[in-house]
Formats: structure tokens, C-alpha cells, sequence
């Protein structure tokens, strides 16, 4: 991994799906029916079914701890949720796209790196910035 300021981590692609979202419900015990049940998603006011906020960020936290090679190397790590990831009943689901740069070196070998989580060309994250740990 190098790093220096302007560095861009290699773009990820992940595609959600409702199957994941089905997986991710049951691993956090997050069954809110937003997240499953089209007439209930609508009925609030939401586009449709949407992934869980914490799956979303954790995909973008993925993408930094790939470009790390190890997990333990993030140690900071922060959101602001924009808009929902709305995720249609097909096979294909949403498509989450995370950019990162290296956007300062700080003290003690570690790293700022600010990223952009977008679906369907949209923001979905704001203020998305991690701090990993450098070799």
C-alpha cells in the first residue's frame, strides 16, 4: 500500500442485493420492514425497500480495510448517512460504488483517507472519512 496525499484507493463495486439485506438482518438482528417489505417502505414516505445503513457503511469500510490488507489497520472511521440505498426486487439489486484518496498524512504513521459512496450516481454517504494505520 502507498500512500501519500492524492492517492486514490482502487474504486470497489458492490451490488446489494435483497438476499443481503435478508443475511444482514439476520446477523444484527435488524428486521425493520423498511429494509424488506415493499408496502411498508412506501407507507413511510421511502422509495422503496432500502439497505440498512450500517451494511452501507460497512461495504465502504470494506473497501478501505481491501486497500489496507488488514483489517486491524482501520482505526477510525466515520459516516453521515445522505440519502438511502434503495434496493429493487431483482436479481441485479443496487450497485454501491466507493472512491477513496488519501486526503492528509497525520501523526504517528497514519493516514486520512476521504471516500464517496455513491448508488445510482447519487451520494448515499457524506463525510465519509477513515483513519488507517500505515505500514
Amino acid at each position: 500500500m502507498t500512500a501519500e496525499v492524492g492517492t486514490e484507493l482502487p474504486e470497489q463495486v458492490f451490488r446489494v442485493t435483497r438476499a443481503d439485506l435478508v443475511r444482514y438482518a439476520g446477523a444484527s438482528g435488524d428486521f425493520n420492514p423498511i429494509h424488506w417489505n415493499e408496502r411498508v417502505a412506501r407507507e413511510v414516505g421511502l422509495p422503496g425497500v432500502i439497505a440498512h445503513g450500517m451494511f452501507t457503511m460497512a461495504l465502504a469500510g470494506r473497501a478501505v480495510t481491501a486497500w489496507t490488507g488488514d483489517p486491524a489497520a482501520l482505526v477510525e472511521y466515520q459516516v453521515r448517512f445522505g440519502r438511502p440505498v434503495v434496493v429493487p426486487d431483482d436479481d441485479a439489486g443496487a450497485e454501491l460504488t466507493v472512491r477513496g484518496k488519501v486526503a492528509a498524512l497525520l501523526d504517528d504513521g497514519r493516514a486520512r483517507v476521504d471516500l464517496t459512496v455513491t448508488s445510482e450516481g447519487e451520494k448515499v454517504l457524506s463525510l465519509a472519512r477513515a483513519v488507517v494505520r500505515l505500514p
